[in-house]
């Protein structure tokens, strides 16, 4: 079975159309209606980079994911597409022509749309040493001066959607924050952010990654009424295997990946690890009345495909029972079915 095939078969199986469960016991009734559950789909990687060449989204790929019968597209994004280190308050906003365009097409194809910043100023998971001042750890006021200007983007991106239904589009904050960091730091920006994006569009649905690189939920923000988003890359031998971007400490083993998986620790993963890991960590936040997606999960092309396929089967199987949508990073790529 090829990855379009699986795919196929994990959307016959249910996985692209489950019912929905409340957003939250204090929602406004406008947001309320939306039921993050209900979206399968894939990240649309054309805005990560912002270094090079200027990239548009391809409608191809919204033809080939309404076909598979998929919902939503993850649009990551770096501010180095319409702005640069130097200055962060320019915005080229010539560019957010490709945005427009990307909302169109999800609404021509029924495939709800939600925009990220993968980059944001003075912060990427990715080249994090490259920006001028840091987001998380600096000074008090380069880490304000960060802050403002990621307000400023996210409130330039407010004003220009503002009006387009929660059904096809929704906002996504910041991708992957730091691991090991001040958790306190972060739910200070998370706060700044949606103040700054509902003091423009009061009623937009609003995403945050979890903590310590998506992985663990944020608590404490329940007030704010929004949906969390977490990971599906563990375990990191399988779905990055050879990956020479990762830590080498994030790997189990280096070992050629089976499934399930021994690491060097002599810890074993299976289908109940994954459950201890990927589902039962969000537990208190999901008892809190919280809706819990997966923004990004996939497997390396390296990985054995036997293995993959084998992983992503017990994978998916739990994201149903706990009736969470899900995003692959990504439809075109080594990650990614095509």
């Amino acid at each position: 079975m090829n990855r379009r095939d699986f795919v196929k078969t994990s959307a016959a199986l249910g996985l692209v159309s489950m019912a929905g469960i409340p957003l939250s016991l204090k929602s406004q009734s406008k947001i309320n209606n939306q039921s993050f559950s209900k979206y399968k789909g894939f990240n649309l990687t054309e805005k990560t980079g912002g270094s090079g060449p200027r990239r548009k989204f391809n409608e191809e790929d919204f033809e080939i994911m309404a076909e598979l019968g998929f919902n939503f597209a993850r649009i990551p994004m770096s501010y180095w597409n319409w702005s640069k280190p130097e200055n962060w308050l320019e915005i080229n906003e010539d560019v957010f022509a490709d945005i427009d365009e990307v909302i169109e097409f999800g609404k021509q194809y029924d495939i709800h749309i939600n925009l990220n910043l993968h980059r944001v100023p003075g912060y990427c998971i990715n080249g994090r040493d490259l920006e001028p001042m840091d987001l998380f750890d600096d000074t008090p006021e380069n880490m304000q001066k960060a802050l403002d200007a990621v307000i400023h983007h996210w409130k330039f991106i407010a004003k220009r959607y503002k009006g387009i239904p929660n059904k096809n589009v929704t906002f996504d904050l910041i991708n992957e924050p730091p691991g090991n960091t001040n958790i306190k730091r972060y739910e200070f920006i998370v706060r700044a952010l949606v103040e700054g994006i509902r003091n423009v569009d009061p009623d937009r649905l609003i995403v945050v990654d979890g903590k310590d690189i998506g992985r663990y939920p944020l608590l404490g923000i329940e007030d704010l009424n929004v949906v969390q988003s977490t990971r599906g890359y563990d375990p990191m031998s399988v779905s990055h295997y050879t990956a020479t971007w990762v830590p080498e400490n994030e790997f189990e083993t280096f070992n050629k990946p089976t499934w399930p998986l021994k690491g060097d620790n002599g810890k074993l993963w299976d289908n109940a690890a994954l459950k201890e890991k990927l589902i039962n960590s969000w537990q208190p936040l999901i008892d809190k009345g919280v809706q819990v997606h997966v923004g990004e999960w996939g497997c390396f092309n390296k990985t054995p495909h036997n293995v993959c396929l084998s992983w992503m089967e017990d994978i998916l199987s739990l994201w149903k029972e706990a009736n969470w949508g899900q995003s692959m990073w990504n439809l075109k790529g080594s990650f990614g079915i095509l």
